[in-house]
C-alpha cells in the first residue's frame, strides 16, 4: 500500500471532497553505502554538538534559525504547528486557468489525488469538467510545514496535482538572460525543422531506459561472479560545426527511425500571446526541510 502524504478537502466554491495524496513519482537509483577501504565496515555518521563534544539524539534537536554565525533563533515544534494556515487541511482552488498558460518551468513535485468514498461523486464532476474544458486549477496546500501553490489537473482516471515554484525561486541567471541574438538563415531554419520532423514519433515512455543503471547492475553482478562485467562505454567524439548547413544534411542522412521523442503539437494561434514565466531573484534563500 502507498503511504498517504496528505489526507484534507479540495474546496470548490460550496463543494468540498475529502481526499488523500500520493507521491506520483520518485527518482530511482542505486545507491552505495560508505564502506572503510581499510577493514570493510560500514561507516556510521553521527550527529555530534561540537560545544558538549558528545553526539546528540534526534529527541534533544529542535530548529533554530540563523542570525549570525554564532546566534540562532530556536523556535519550536509548537509554534511552528500553531501558524499553520487553512490550507493544511483544506485545499481551496482560488482559480481555474488554460494549461498551457502555466509554463513547465514552475512544476516541481507531482502527486496523486484519491477521493474517499464520500466524495467520488464530486471528485468525478470536478474532473470530468476540467477535461472538457481542458483547464487546470490553481490553489493553496501546507506540505512539510510550508504552504505552497499547485496546480491541479485532469490525467488519464482522475486528477494529478503539482507542486509549483513561487515566482522568486526561478532563478535570474544572467548567463541565460544576456544570451545574444544570432541571425539565422531561413534556408538553414527550414533544413533544421525537415530534420526534427524526421525524428518526430509519438511519445511512449515505456521505452525510456536507464541504461547507466542497467550498466551499474551488471557491474555489481559481475564482482559476485553472476555476469559478465560490461564494456567501458566509449565517448563521442564532437568536433566544431564549420559548415552548419552541411551538417544538417549529414545528420538527416544518418538518422534512423525515431526512436522516443515528443510529436510536435499542433498550431495554438494563442502561443503568440503566451506570456514567459516572470523570474525574480530570491530576496532570501528559504531554508530547506
Amino acid at each position: 500500500m502507498a503511504s498517504t502524504v496528505w489526507k484534507g478537502y479540495i474546496s470548490f466554491g460550496l463543494i468540498s471532497v475529502p481526499i488523500r495524496l500520493f507521491v506520483a513519482a520518485r527518482e530511482t537509483h542505486i545507491s552505495f553505502n560508505q564502506i572503510h577501504e581499510v577493514c570493510g565496515s560500514r561507516i556510521k555518521q553521527q550527529t555530534i554538538c561540537p560545544t558538549c563534544d558528545r553526539v546528540v539524539e534526534r529527541s534533544e534537536l529542535v530548529k533554530g534559525y540563523p542570525v549570525d554565525k554564532e546566534n540562532y533563533v530556536i523556535v519550536s515544534s509548537e509554534e511552528m504547528k500553531a501558524l499553520e494556515a487553512q490550507s493544511s487541511e483544506t485545499m481551496e482552488i482560488v482559480q481555474f486557468v488554460s494549461l498551457p498558460e502555466v509554463d513547465p518551468l514552475y512544476y516541481q513535485t507531482s502527486y496523486f489525488t484519491v477521493a474517499e468514498d464520500p466524495g467520488r461523486k464530486a471528485y468525478s464532476l470536478i474532473h470530468k469538467g476540467m477535461q472538457d474544458l481542458k483547464l487546470g486549477a490553481i490553489a493553496k496546500i501546507t506540505l512539510h510545514q510550508r504552504e505552497q501553490i499547485v496546480m491541479i489537473r485532469p490525467f488519464e482516471k482522475g486528477l494529478v496535482l503539482h507542486t509549483l515554484y513561487y515566482p522568486e525561486e526561478i532563478r535570474a541567471v544572467a548567463e541565460y538572460d544576456n544570451q545574444p541574438d544570432v541571425e539565422t538563415q531561413k534556408a538553414e531554419v527550414e533544413l533544421a525543422e525537415q530534420f526534427m520532423k524526421q525524428l518526430t514519433a509519438d511519445f511512449h515512455p515505456e521505452k525510456m531506459k536507464d541504461e547507466y543503471t542497467g550498466r551499474v547492475e551488471q557491474l555489481i553482478e559481475s564482482k559476485q561472479g553472476q555476469a559478465p562485467a560490461p564494456g567501458k562505454q566509449p565517448k563521442k567524439k564532437l568536433a566544431p560545426v564549420i559548415d552548419l548547413m552541411e551538417a544538417l544534411r549529414k545528420s538527416m542522412g544518418q538518422a534512423g527511425p525515431a526512436s522516443v521523442t515528443v510529436s510536435a503539437p499542433a498550431p495554438n494561434p494563442d502561443d503568440d500571446e503566451k506570456k514567459p514565466p516572470q523570474r525574480a531573484t530570491p530576496k532570501r534563500k528559504r531554508a530547506a526541510g
